[in-house]
C-alpha cells in the first residue's frame, strides 16, 4: 500500500515540507479496523511511531492487528461490544502508554463523548475539538451555524421537532421529492428518499430505525431532493493557529443507497471560478467552528451549477486517496502532526493539482440481488500489481473472512495518470486484474460502470446508475469460447495426475489420465454449467492434446498447469494464460478480462434443483430482526414487506415472493438469525 506517490518526481516529499518543529507522537493508538487503520499503522511506521492496534474477536487475525507493534482485545464481534465501547477503547490507551489517539473513519470518529474521554485520559485525540464535532454532529444544528456563516444551504427543515405528523406537515411543504436524513448520521445510512406524502411514515421510521443501530440517536432531517445533483465535497485542513486551507474538490456523485461507488477527483468540468466559490465555502464553513485537523465540507450541487450545503464531516473521509493522489499529500501525516501542534506546511497558493484520479469501492456485495452484502472467505485474492499509478487500500488478506458485524469493503481501488481519460484506462485495466473468490463481489459491476456511456462522458448525477441500469444490469453473458475452452484444458489436464494405484511402474499405461486406449481413440462428452447456460463439448483425446467440438466447431487445445494456478492454453497456436481457481465444485476462470465460474457435471450424478418444501422464506444473510410488518393469518400481494433484517448496519426487507398468506413468524423482533434460516411459514394463495 503506498500512502504518496513518491516515485513521481513532480509531488513534493514529506522531507522537503515546511513542518517546523513542533515534535511528534512515539505511540499512537488506532482506535479502528480494516483498511483505515491499516492505512494509518503505515503512515506512522514510516513516520517512526510506534502503533497500537485494537481488535475484537472477530479480528483477532486481522491484518490490521497483524501490522501493528502491540494489540489489545476490546471485546467479543458485534460493534456495540468493542469498537464503539468508549472505556475499552480508553482503557487500551492508557495500558499501551499510547500518546494519541487516531480514530480513523466511521465508529466513534465523529463521537464528541469519545473525544472528551481522551482528553480526559491525558491522550490527543487525532481530530478536530470538542465544540468543532458538537458543532457539526447535528446535520440540524450545522444548517444553522452555516447559515450565520452565509454558507448556502439546501431548503429543509432543520429544526429540533420529532413529532411524525409535524415532519410529514414539513415535507408537504418543501414539495416532493425529500430527502430524510439522520440528524447524526454518515456513511450513506439513516437517509431515505420520499416521493409521495402516503408514503413518507414508513420511511421515516426506517429511517429512525436505521439511525438509531448506527448512530445510537434516531433524530432527522427533511430537505429538498435536488433531481440530477451532483455530490461534490471540498477537503479542508485547519491548524491550532486559525491557518484553514483546502485541498481541492471530489466528485462522489456515483452512488447507490446514498453510498458512494465511485470517486475522482478533481472533478469533472469543474471550472476555476467554481472551484475558487466552494474552496471559499468550504474554509469559511471550517473557520466558523475554529476547525482543527482534516475535515469534508459535503455540497449538493444542482445542473445549472449552484451548490448548497449538505454537512461537515468531521474525520478523514474513505475517498481522501484520491486527493492525496492529484497532490502528493499524505493526509494521514497531515493529521498526526497537525495534532502534535505543528502549523500546516504550506498555504493555499502553494497548493496545486496534478493530474486526475479515480478511486472504486470494492466491496463484497451481490449486485444482482439488489448489493445484497456477501458473507464468506476470501479464499483466493489477488489484487492489480500497485505502482505510481495503481494503488490498492485494504485491510483484507487471503484466508481473511468477511463476516455480518462490519461494512463489507475489501479495499479501495485508486488510479491516477496525467488525464481523466488516461486514469480512466488504467481503471478499466486494474479491474480487470483483481481476482475474488469465496464471496461475491462488485467488480464486474464497477467494471460495466466505469465504461458506461454516463461516466466516459462525464455526465455525472447521483442518478447515474439508474440511468444507466439497462448497461449495468444486462443479462447474463455467454462466457466466449476462449474462457470455456480454458476452462477445459484445466479440467483435462488437471485429471493427468499421477494416480498411486498404479504402484511403481512408471512405464504403466495405468499410471496416467491421458485417455490412452490399446486400440482406437478416447472420446468423451464433457459438460459445464454457467449460471443459466449448459454446456456441451466434446473431447478427442491424444497423448499430449484434445481435439474439442463446440457449437460445431473443432478446437485443437493443448496446455499445460503451472504451480501458481496459471492455466496455459494453446487454442488452434493461439496462447491463452487464464488464471484458474478451484473452490468446492466451482472452477473459476479469470481470463479475456473477465471472471466465469463453471460447475462441471460429473455424468454418475442426479443433478437435483433445490426446492422449497413448505413455502418458507429464509434469510439472506445473518443478521438480527428489527421489525415485523404484517401479522400473523394475514393476506399479502406479491412484493409486500414482511419483516425488516438489520445486517453490517444497514436494513434489508423480506418481501413476500407471490399472493399468500402469512402463517407464522419463526423468530421475534430483536433476536439475530443465520444465513439461511426460515423467517416465515408463508402459504402461496390458490
Amino acid at each position: 500500500m503506498k500512502t504518496q506517490n513518491f516515485s513521481n518526481p513532480n509531488f513534493p516529499r514529506s522531507e522537503d515540507l515546511n513542518w517546523g518543529a513542533a515534535g511528534r507522537f512515539d505511540k499512537v493508538l488506532v482506535a479502528n479496523r480494516g483498511e483505515i487503520a491499516c492505512r494509518i499503522i503505515k503512515t506512522c511506521r514510516r513516520m517512526g511511531i510506534q502503533t497500537v492496534a485494537v481488535y475484537s474477536d472477530a479480528d483477532a487475525n486481522s491484518r490490521h492487528v497483524r501490522l501493528a507493534d502491540e494489540a489489545v482485545r476490546i471485546g467479543p464481534a458485534p460493534a456495540r461490544e468493542s469498537y464503539l465501547l468508549i472505556s475499552r477503547i480508553i482503557d487500551a490507551a492508557r495500558s499501551s502508554g499510547a500518546q494519541a489517539v487516531h480514530p480513523g473513519y466511521g465508529f466513534l470518529s465523529e463521537n464528541e463523548a469519545f473525544a472528551w474521554a481522551c482528553i480526559e485520559a491525558g491522550k490527543v485525540f487525532i481530530g478536530p475539538s470538542v465544540a468543532a464535532i458538537r458543532a457539526m454532529g447535528s446535520k440540524s444544528d450545522a444548517k444553522a451555524l452555516m447559515e450565520n456563516a452565509a454558507v448556502p444551504l439546501t431548503p429543509g427543515y432543520h429544526g429540533a421537532n420529532q413529532d411524525v405528523a409535524f415532519l410529514r406537515e414539513q415535507a408537504d411543504l418543501i414539495g416532493y421529492p425529500v430527502l430524510i436524513k439522520a440528524s447524526a448520521g454518515g456513511g450513506g445510512k439513516g437517509i431515505r428518499r420520499v416521493d409521495a406524502s402516503g408514503e413518507f411514515e414508513a420511511a421515516l421510521m426506517s429511517c429512525k430505525r436505521e439511525a438509531a443501530a448506527s448512530f445510537g440517536d434516531d433524530r432527522v432531517l427533511v430537505e429538498k431532493y435536488l433531481l440530477q445533483p451532483r455530490h461534490i465535497e471540498v477537503q479542508v485542513f485547519g491548524d491550532s493557529y486559525g491557518n484553514v486551507v483546502h485541498l481541492f474538490e471530489r466528485d462522489c456523485s456515483v452512488q447507490r443507497r446514498h453510498q458512494k461507488v465511485l470517486e475522482e477527483a478533481p472533478a469533472p468540468g469543474m471550472t476555476d471560478e467554481r472551484r475558487e466559490a466552494m474552496g471559499r465555502a468550504a474554509c469559511a464553513a471550517a473557520r466558523a467552528v475554529g476547525y482543527v485537523g482534516a475535515g469534508t465540507v459535503e455540497f449538493i450541487v444542482g445542473p445549472d451549477g449552484t451548490f448548497y450545503f449538505m454537512e461537515m464531516n468531521t474525520r478523514l473521509q474513505v475517498e481522501h486517496a484520491v486527493t492525496e493522489m492529484i497532490t502528493g499529500l499524505d493526509l494521514v501525516e497531515w493529521q498526526l502532526r497537525v495534532a502534535a501542534g505543528d502549523v500546516l506546511p504550506l498555504r493555499q497558493e502553494q497548493l496545486a493539482i496534478r493530474g486526475h484520479s479515480i478511486e472504486a469501492r470494492i466491496y463484497a456485495e451481490d449486485t444482482d440481488k439488489n448489493f445484497l452484502p456477501s458473507v464468506g472467505r476470501l479464499i483466493h485474492l489477488m489484487p492489480p500489481p500497485e505502482s505510481a499509478h495503481v494503488r490498492v487500500d485494504t485491510g483484507i488478506e487471503q484466508g481473511d473472512e468477511i463476516t455480518s458485524y462490519y461494512d463489507p469493503m475489501i479495499a479501495k481501488l485508486i488510479v491516477w495518470d496525467e488525464s481523466r481519460e488516461q486514469a480512466l484506462q488504467r481503471m478499466v485495466a486494474a479491474l480487470a486484474q483483481y481476482q475474488v473468490v469465496g464471496v461475491a463481489s462488485n467488480i464486474d459491476f464497477l467494471s460495466r460502470l466505469v465504461t458506461c456511456t454516463s461516466f466516459v462522458k462525464a455526465e455525472l448525477d447521483t442518478s447515474l446508475i439508474e440511468r444507466e441500469r439497462d448497461a449495468l444490469w444486462r443479462e447474463q453473458s455467454v462466457p466466449t469460447s476462449t474462457v470455456l475452452l480454458a476452462a477445459l484444458a484445466h479440467l483435462l489436464y488437471e485429471r493427468r495426475e499421477i494416480l498411486p494405484a498404479a504402484g511403481d511402474d512408471i512405464h504403466s499405461p495405468w499410471r496416467h489420465l491421458d485417455g490412452w486406449r490399446l486400440n482406437g481413440v478416447l472420446k468423451r462428452r464433457l459438460t459445464l454449467l454457467h449460471g443459466d447456460f449448459e454446456f456441451f463439448v466434446d473431447a478427442e483425446y491424444s497423448r499430449t492434446s484434445y481435439c474439442m467440438t463446440l457449437n460445431e466447431h473443432r478446437y485443437m487445445v493443448s496446455g499445460e498447469l503451472t504451480s501458481d494456478g496459471v492455466t496455459l492454453a494453446w487454442i488452434d497456436g493461439e496462447r491463452v494464460r487464464a488464471t484458474v481457481f478451484k473452490h468446492n465444485k466451482a472452477l473459476y476462470i479469470f481470463a479475456d478480462n473477465c471472471c466465469c465460474a463453471f460447475t462441471p457435471v460429473d455424468p454418475l450424478e442426479y443433478l437435483v434443483k433445490a426446492s422449497s418444501d413448505g413455502g418458507g422464506l429464509l434469510a439472506p444473510m445473518p443478521g438480527r430482526v428489527v421489525a415485523l410488518l404484517v401479522k400473523p393469518g394475514e393476506m399479502v400481494t406479491k412484493g409486500t414487506p414482511l419483516l425488516v433484517l438489520e445486517a453490517m448496519k444497514m436494513e434489508h426487507a423480506v418481501i413476500a415472493p407471490e399472493d399468500g398468506f402469512v402463517i407464522a413468524f419463526r423468530f421475534a423482533t430483536g433476536e439475530q438469525v443465520s444465513d439461511g434460516s426460515q423467517l416465515v411459514d408463508f402459504e402461496r394463495s390458490l
